[in-house]
């Protein structure tokens, strides 16, 4: 529990490169209690057992993928709202993210987010030109 942070640079480090920073608050929610359940539930908070993040761009936004070593669950029997405090952080992933999927028997969660005009080649061209930029400027001074 105590790489959350990390997940939050990364989850920085993926907005800054897209340029996707204002919709930070919705993904950080969604991504943070994927990671928390795949730390606590999926790996029964073992540290020997690790979770990955990854991110892509995928059409039309941008797509987080959490994967922890455990044995997966039953993600079948929970519904649309959490019951008796089950399923309350699977409810708050299910409604930030646009599309949520689940693979290798729940132990690999896939979210997609939507985003209209990303697109990471002018993203990666912006930073780029930002960069070199300031590194005049900062030379200059």
């Amino acid at each position: 529990m105590a790489n959350l942070q990390e997940v939050e640079c990364f989850l920085d480090h993926v907005c800054d490169t897209y340029n996707i920073n204002n919709y930070a608050a919705t993904i950080s929610m969604s991504l943070l209690q994927a990671v928390e359940n795949a730390i606590v539930h999926g790996n029964g908070c073992d540290v020997q057992k690790n979770v990955t993040v990854t991110a892509d761009t995928c059409r039309g936004g941008i797509e987080f993928i959490v994967e922890d070593q455990g044995e997966g669950f039953e993600y079948q029997q929970f519904g649309a709202l959490p019951q008796q405090g089950r399923g309350e952080g699977l409810f708050v992933m299910k409604s930030l993210s646009d599309q949520l999927t689940f693979e290798n028997g729940g132990s690999r969660v896939r979210m997609r987010f939507v985003i209209s005009g990303i697109e990471p080649s002018k993203a990666l061209e912006r930073i780029v030109i930002l960069n070199n930029f300031y590194a005049r400027h900062h030379a200059m001074a």
